[in-house]
């Protein structure tokens, strides 16, 4: 029960985690975004960071982009400077929230110039996933209204369906769009995708290819997030994870850090539906770093994923099952809390060891000079955060 056998090993072996490049730019709060020494200055920067997550983990072999913020000249040179350092470029994640004319809405606006611009931005990132060699497309929508009678939400409903068949059509033949929700913020009455039933039913009328992000912290309080995860594997919809954290709404802070149990909770039903080892669930982080040094916080959080996974991995299933079969309620829920309770840190220090990787990463890092050099480095010009 307390160790690892060779096939968790095995699955942990293929575990990966894509690191997202805005959480190495500077962030904050509604009020401030606080800047901070050695902050990259552009995406080859922010690659380069990420690189170094990797490097110390094993874990976060791929890094997201997020444009228009991470926008070059050559996508197809900023794909050949990631793979030199060792990682791939992985999701685009388009933006819709921050342009004026999308004020009422991108997707869902009733203006067919406005709606246009906005599918039009899509096919611009579609076409930098033809350079980049990525294959999702995530669309988060900040569409919505914050009075009743504000806007006809049926109408937006059928103009979301209209654009969101445009930008399919346009993906190619191994290139995905995953729709990601979220219940509120910034549209207070209603937004036009809040859950996973509305992303489901939308993705399910455009085709295969068309499948949900769920986003850990784009819930209400009291959700069962576990129970979505089992459903939309389960139909076979999962299309990715935002992994992070939250205390209130959408805090996005480091993964595992509000409620680890819960974390563990979700990574449970993840090896339950064969999500694991599958290739078409993208494990990611979404995260912003307002107050701690980002590098080590995204090397924390991988690291808070692979030790909830692999206390999962540790559930007893014969005797799980055994105990649910008999309704012995307290036996099954020794079971699921023996391995939640399980300390696996000693056993995945020894796993890094044996790969040649540090057995902690973050001291590593403390000790390797990586952040001393930035900061020297990075002197002069802007430095990437929100909106770069």
């Amino acid at each position: 029960m307390s160790t690892l056998s060779p096939a968790d090993l095995a699955l942990l072996d293929a575990q990966s985690i894509e690191l997202p490049s805005w959480a190495f730019g500077d962030s904050g709060t509604r009020f401030r975004v606080f800047p901070t020494a050695g902050t990259p200055r552009d995406p080859f920067e922010k690659i380069a960071d990420a690189a170094e997550v990797n490097r110390l983990t094993a874990l976060a072999p791929a890094v997201a982009l997020h444009i228009p913020w991470d926008t070059v000249d050559d996508f197809a040179a900023l794909r050949r400077y990631a793979e030199d350092r060792g990682v791939r470029l992985g999701t685009i994640n388009s933006n819709t929230f921050q342009d004026v004319d999308f004020k009422f809405g991108g997707l869902t606006h009733d203006e067919p110039r406005v709606r246009q611009k906005a599918i039009d931005h899509h096919l611009e990132c579609i076409e930098i996933m033809d350079a980049t060699g990525s294959r999702d497309l995530k669309i988060w929508l900040a569409d919505g209204s914050n009075y009743p009678g504000q806007s006809d939400m049926r109408a937006r409903q059928d103009r979301l369906h209209d654009s969101l068949q445009q930008i399919y059509a346009r993906l190619g033949e191994r290139q995905r769009l995953v729709l990601e929700y979220k219940f509120f913020e910034p549209a207070f009455y209603h937004t036009d995708v809040p859950d996973w039933g509305t992303a489901y039913a939308q993705t399910v009328a455009l085709g295969d290819r068309a499948l949900v992000c769920l986003d850990t912290g784009h819930h209400a309080p009291g959700t069962n997030i576990e129970f979505i995860v089992m459903q939309l594997l389960r139909l076979g919809r999962l299309g990715s994870f935002d992994f992070n954290s939250r205390f209130y709404a959408d805090d996005d802070l480091i993964v595992g850090a509000a409620d680890p149990f819960q974390l563990f909770r979700i990574l449970v039903e993840v090896v339950r539906g064969g999500g694991l080892d599958n290739p078409d669930v993208v494990f990611m982080l979404d995260q912003c770093h307002n107050i701690e040094a980002k590098i080590p916080a995204q090397i924390r959080s991988v690291l808070n994923v692979q030790e909830m996974t692999a206390r999962a991995l540790l559930i007893d299933r014969d005797a799980l099952a055994a105990a649910q079969s008999a309704h012995d309620v307290l036996a099954a829920n020794a079971v699921f809390m023996d391995a939640f309770h399980t300390d696996v840190r000693p056993a995945l220090a020894a796993w890094r060891e044996e790969r040649g990787l540090p057995a902690d990463p973050v001291a590593a890092y403390t000790a390797s000079g990586y952040q001393q050099r930035i900061e020297a480095e990075r002197v002069g010009g802007t430095p990437a955060g929100w909106g770069a």
